[in-house]
């Protein structure tokens, strides 16, 4: 007898890819933002969101497409969208991948 062990008491569900990679996402209204404000001019890179305090250290960062765009900036960052990497380059803009 005795009582139920705590392990076969509580409900076992769900699946946790260990592998899976966690984006920071980052639209296009919010680096039109920081075009407006002159934080950035020409560029965007990671360290610049850092500074920015838009990520952290060991984030990756994706960039999405909500929003517009209309500053040309070369943006180098992890992932991109097809609708952001449209309107990066539609504005004239040069998009890069880092590893």
């Amino acid at each position: 007898g005795g009582q139920m062990p705590l392990q076969r008491r509580v409900p076992k569900f769900g699946f946790k890819n260990i592998n899976r990679l966690e984006y920071k996402g980052i639209n296009l209204d919010t680096i039109q933002a920081l075009v407006d404000s002159k934080k950035i001019k020409d560029e965007l890179t990671f360290d610049i969101l850092l500074a920015n305090g838009l990520a952290r250290k060991n984030e990756l960062v994706k960039i999405l497409g909500r929003g517009a765009l209309t500053a040309k900036l070369n943006v180098s960052m992890h992932k991109f969208t097809v609708s952001s990497k449209a309107a990066i380059e539609a504005a004239g803009g040069v998009v890069t991948i880092l590893k």
